[in-house]
């Protein structure tokens, strides 16, 4: 029995992926007993290191959770930004007209191919030296906006692809009954993209939120990363700790965001507004070159 793929393992070929599953179980077993051997020898595994975290409230309270939630602020307001900027400009970029789709094209290229850290350093620079915004709320804004810049050219990308892959015979229809262009983006195409480009919207949605993380490395802003200096500085050196709990709640949080959009996909395509098409960040790259 074959497949479009590949053809089924015969009985060598199963024995074979067994032994190769079965060596590398053992080797990940070697690595993880290597690691933990290490940090052992370090007195990185003893209780004090990690007992902060669990019968201590204040390190949550005061730090884990305020930082999370200055991450979250941060994410938010890029994504309530750049999601609405991001479809202007792809559908921009889709302009029967030269003059507004060369300009769209050469914004969306241009902020595509700048690093987003790149971008926060530039606007908080921006902001001390020509704007009245207080230092202490600076970083967030200088990080919004390197986010916005980045991540609307991204989405612009996105939603260009998620049109492109409907039909041509959807455009083709309505303009048949005589639809004009508005409308057949907004009534016709729109809405059957969204869940062809709902998987890579989410993956940038992941990406914004651990992009914050620069914010707090490079500008100070009092994210989730961020936290782990006063963690460290109030409780001991248990940093090895405080990464790997910063670690498991950004797991979590990007976790929670993937099972909602599961979620929403299967919804949207229950009611039969797709037409099976799905985008992706990396397809999204490739075809129409370059990114950051």
């Amino acid at each position: 029995m074959t497949s479009v793929l590949y053809d089924t393992p015969g009985p060598r070929a199963k024995r074979r992926n067994l032994l190769y599953s079965a060596v590398f179980l053992v080797l990940l077993a070697l690595a993880i007993w290597w690691f933990l051997s290490v940090m052992a020898d370090k007195d990185q595994l003893r209780a004090e290191k990690w007992k902060p975290f669990v019968t201590d409230g204040a390190v949550w309270t005061t730090f884990l959770l305020p930082g999370l939630g200055e991450t979250l602020k941060a994410a938010s307001l890029a994504l309530v930004i750049a999601l609405p900027l991001g479809a202007l400009l792809g559908i921009g970029r889709l302009s029967d007209h030269v003059w507004v789709r060369g300009p769209v094209g050469t914004v969306v290229e241009f902020f595509r191919a700048i690093p987003v850290l790149l971008m926060m350093v530039f606007a908080s620079a921006v902001f001390a030296q020509f704007t009245p915004i207080e230092s202490d709320v600076r970083p967030l804004y200088a990080v919004v906006t390197g986010l916005v810049l980045y991540n609307a050219s991204v989405i612009a990308e996105i939603v260009r692809a998620g049109i492109l892959s409907l039909p041509r015979g959807q455009t083709d229809a309505a303009k048949a009954i005589g639809m004009r262009k508005g409308q057949i983006m907004g009534y016709v195409l729109l809405p059957q993209a969204v869940t062809a480009m709902l998987p890579a919207l989410v993956s940038q949605l992941v990406v914004i939120v651990k992009d914050t993380a620069l914010g707090g490395a490079i500008l100070g802003l009092s994210e989730l990363l961020f936290q782990i200096r006063p963690i460290t500085a109030n409780y001991g050196a248990n940093t090895i700790a405080a990464f790997t709990v910063v670690a498991l709640i950004y797991i979590v949080v990007n976790g929670a965001l993937t099972q909602f959009a599961s979620w929403l996909e299967a919804k949207l395509r229950g009611r039969k507004k797709s037409t099976g098409a799905v985008v992706e960040v990396k397809k999204v790259d490739a075809k129409m070159g370059g990114g950051a």
